[in-house]
């Protein structure tokens, strides 16, 4: 979309098209295509007749197998990846030279290095596109939506305000369940093609969700283990965090708990602030518990979290596109998605090191900059088993549970 057309439709591309894109990004785009917003005009997928079928279901007029094809073709202006992560740089950097902006998936990509090759692109880096304008892009953005609920602005507001004080301790909770047949899809369970295990398949969205409240990280020490499943990377983690205000947290990531539940929990100086859930929160899924001698009013204001507007694809998109169409840099795309990933790659370093990772220590030479396991003993794939490792093709779906 040109800037110089702000009140024009965003002219969006749907890339993979299994559960997560029919599940979450085809209803959000509907609604904002009936707002006038978004207009879908192609779908890809390596899978010739599944595009067709889920072009010809919704409507829209280009179905193709071929991205370079599509780009070419159709010259969008928003592609939304609803892909395997091990294809997220490749796809993300045809958009961007194709002039387009993204909206991408979690996990963003497996790696720093693929993320900071993504954002190069944007700028007209190692790829040669010419220079974009500072922040109006193109640009490639994070799917987040835990960060645009109604819920979670309003707690940011009044964190960064100081309305509660200084927060001093904080807990986050991604206690989920998965069995052996979860596991038993080829591609999940691997570095190559998740991604990783929990801390960065099922967790990422309430670390993504934590950091934002909490502002930034300064230190993580991390444990993870490999309990049940037959996989490469963990099923369960945790990390002890130092944040650069002081603060002190917890991380807890499983996909070993029948009990399921996401829960993110900050004590301040003047408050507590709760968010317990699963997949998605609402208004009344949050609660303030104010510290004795605290001013009833100031107490009854925080408790007004205004009009509901759940955590959903459909916030995050709503919010993308306003700042596509006002020139902004969008909250999780650049830095703002860079720092998740990062605290995610210290994770599993310090995990697999049993050393503390800083921020700002993994960089260009470091083994995790390239991959999670890092090269790590007992972690790193064998040699042997990489090249039997199916590799998901570009365009290909990323078949998963609409909630994860």
């Amino acid at each position: 979309m040109s800037p110089h057309h702000p009140n024009s439709p965003l002219r969006t591309a749907v890339v993979g098209t299994g559960g997560i894109a029919r599940g979450s990004h085809l209803p959000a785009l509907r609604t904002l295509a009936a707002e006038g917003a978004t207009e879908i005009v192609a779908a890809v997928d390596v899978d010739a007749d599944a595009v067709g079928a889920f072009a010809d279901e919704a409507g829209i007029p280009y179905a193709s197998s071929d991205l370079d094809a599509m780009l070419t073709d159709v010259r969008p202006d928003l592609v939304v990846l609803c892909t395997p992560p091990a294809v997220h740089r490749a796809q993300s950097v045809a958009a961007l030279r194709a002039g387009a902006w993204v909206w991408c998936e979690k996990p963003p990509c497996p790696s720093l290095a693929d993320y900071d090759a993504v954002e190069a692109a944007e700028k007209g880096g190692d790829d040669g596109k010419d220079s974009k304008d500072g922040d109006a892009g193109p640009y490639a953005s994070i799917v987040f939506q835990h960060r645009f609920g109604s819920g979670a602005r309003h707690v940011r507001r009044l964190l960064r305000e100081g309305a509660f004080g200084r927060p001093l301790v904080a807990h986050c909770q991604t206690t989920w369940y998965r069995d052996a047949a979860y596991y038993a899809v080829p591609w999940r369970g691997r570095w190559a093609t998740e991604g990783g295990g929990p801390a960065m398949g099922h967790g990422i969205h309430q670390t993504d969700l934590l950091l934002d409240l909490m502002g930034p990280w300064s230190e993580v020490r991390g444990m993870a283990a490999r309990l049940v499943h037959d996989v490469e990377s963990e099923d369960v983690s945790t990390a002890q965090v130092r944040f650069a205000n002081g603060a002190v947290a917890t991380v807890v990531n499983s996909v070993l708990s029948p009990d399921e539940v996401s829960r993110i929990r900050i004590d301040c100086e003047r408050a507590t602030i709760e968010l317990t859930h699963l997949y998605g929160y609402r208004n009344a899924d949050w609660r303030i518990t104010p510290a004795p001698g605290v001013d009833e009013a100031a107490v009854a204001a925080w408790r007004d979290f205004g009009p509901d507007e759940p955590s959903s694809h459909l916030a995050q998109l709503r919010a993308l596109v306003a700042d596509i169409r006002a020139g902004r840099r969008h909250a999780t795309s650049g830095a703002g998605g860079r720092r998740t990933l990062e605290f995610i790659t210290a994770l599993y370093k310090s995990a697999f090191t049993e050393t503390p990772v800083r921020a700002g220590e993994i960089g260009p030479g470091d083994p995790y900059y390239t991959a999670l396991h890092g090269g790590a003993p007992g972690w790193a794939p064998a040699e042997a088993l990489q090249t039997d490792i199916p590799q998901p093709e570009a365009g290909a779906r990323k078949e998963e549970e609409e909630h994860a």
